[in-house]
């Protein structure tokens, strides 16, 4: 699949909210807290589906380095209504927007070449600027350590 514009509606997300760089995030912070996602998901009662959603929002400002500069993740699923948030979780919502689509085939350690293809290339080929957030979705292809590992991703646009 090559990347493709898409405009998608608001939608809500409810999970949990952590501010880390990349390398805390690779030495565990991440995994441990899509553990305990995965473990309290059934907390959360509105889901719209079983996808888990990593949201990654970014600050606004030139030269930032996500690998040494922290940002925030919500590591969280889609929900019908956020009513019921349970403990020590958190709603986000995620206003309309313009993105940039593209599925990511292979391990989830090569994720950086996509993300550098559709920040890098593909934004500069097609004159959009990136709006600060981006996110992934994790479905039944989900297999981090597979070479059949899939990831849909999606870039907002200004």
């Amino acid at each position: 699949m090559e990347a493709k514009e898409v405009k998608l509606p608001e939608f809500t997300v409810v999970g949990f909210r952590i501010e880390a760089n990349l390398d805390e995030l690779e030495s565990g912070i991440g995994k441990n807290t899509y553990d305990s996602l995965i473990s309290r998901k059934d907390e959360i009662l509105f889901k719209k589906n079983e996808n888990v959603i990593l949201m990654q929002i970014y600050p606004m400002k030139h030269g930032f380095n996500p690998r040494i500069e922290r940002f925030t993740q919500l590591f969280c699923y889609e929900v019908k209504e956020d009513d019921f948030v349970p403990s020590g979780m958190v709603s986000h919502q995620v206003p309309e927007s313009k993105y940039v689509t593209y599925t990511h085939k292979g391990l989830e350690s090569e994720l950086g070449r996509s993300y550098d293809y559709l920040y890098g290339q593909w934004m500069s080929e097609h004159g959009h600027e990136s709006k600060g957030y981006d996110f992934e979705i994790w479905d039944e292809r989900y297999k981090p350590e597979s070479s059949d590992n899939e990831i849909d991703m999606y870039v907002a646009l200004r």
